[in-house]
């Protein structure tokens, strides 16, 4: 896997923040320590911050353990939510043979932007190292393998673009009901196309999840979710551990 020499994203942290990253960046990275030891105690490096998010995707997979279907994250980028959701799954019903994690994602960032989104969201956008697929694949592999009936792979990585790629991905795969769906493209036309490819695979109870529902930064995720299913129909709620994310329940 080659590293590539930038990776363009927004942050919204102060200088002070950045520094701070950095310091714990180097402090895991010297962590003296054992191997044998350091899963066991990496929640030394968990700031509030990235807690919440460990703590909202729980929150979202314990929401859908009485429905059936599929767990589908939209965006994966780096594949943190996946790996979470394996987690979860591995606690929650480790015997649960149907409950796949699927992740989407071109992994060379954003693919197409639209009008609707806001300009300072480029193309590209968002990327990873060149061939971190292969790598997530493999560290998803590791994670599924920490529960039981490992021998059934009960996951897939799903590369390209997503407004193209949920449609293949369907036809292949009829059987599909969704369970739960994270989006996390961050602009429109992605958001809107697989909101529109799963409408008709949701049932009541069905969650959805978004990244940057009511983002100013942007906008195209929110006007997706408008012109697909309507605001005025679901309480849009969020979540005591991670208050920027949104969700809404099928009803």
């Amino acid at each position: 896997m080659k590293k590539i020499k930038e990776i363009r994203m927004i942050r919204y942290g102060n200088k002070q923040e950045s520094s701070r990253r950095e310091g714990m960046v180097t402090m895991l990275r010297a962590c003296p320590v054992p191997d044998d030891e350091l899963f066991l105690n990496i929640g030394m490096f968990l700031t509030p911050q990235t807690l919440s998010r460990v703590l909202f995707m729980d929150f979202l997979y314990r929401s859908i353990l009485n429905i059936q279907g599929v767990v589908i994250d939209f965006g994966c980028r780096w594949g943190q939510n996946s790996s979470i959701f394996i987690a979860c799954r591995g606690i929650y019903e480790p015997f649960n043979r149907i409950r796949k994690v699927i992740a989407f994602d071109t992994f060379q960032g954003h693919a197409r932007m639209s009008p609707k989104d806001k300009a300072t969201m480029k193309k590209g956008d968002y990327s990873v190292a060149a061939g971190y697929e292969k790598y997530l694949d493999s560290l998803l592999a590791y994670q599924e393998q920490e529960s039981p009936i490992s021998h059934v792979k009960k996951y897939e990585i799903v590369k390209g673009d997503a407004s193209k790629t949920i449609h293949k991905y369907l036809k292949d795969n009829p059987e599909t009901v969704v369970a739960l769906a994270y989006f996390d493209f961050d602009v429109y036309k992605p958001t809107y196309d697989c909101l529109l490819a799963i409408k008709d695979r949701m049932t009541k109870g069905t969650v959805l999840g978004f990244d940057e529902l009511i983002e100013p930064a942007c906008p195209g995720e929110t006007l997706a979710l408008k012109e697909v299913l309507g605001l005025s129909r679901y309480s849009i709620k969020r979540s005591q551990y991670n208050a920027r994310s949104s969700y809404l329940v099928i009803d």
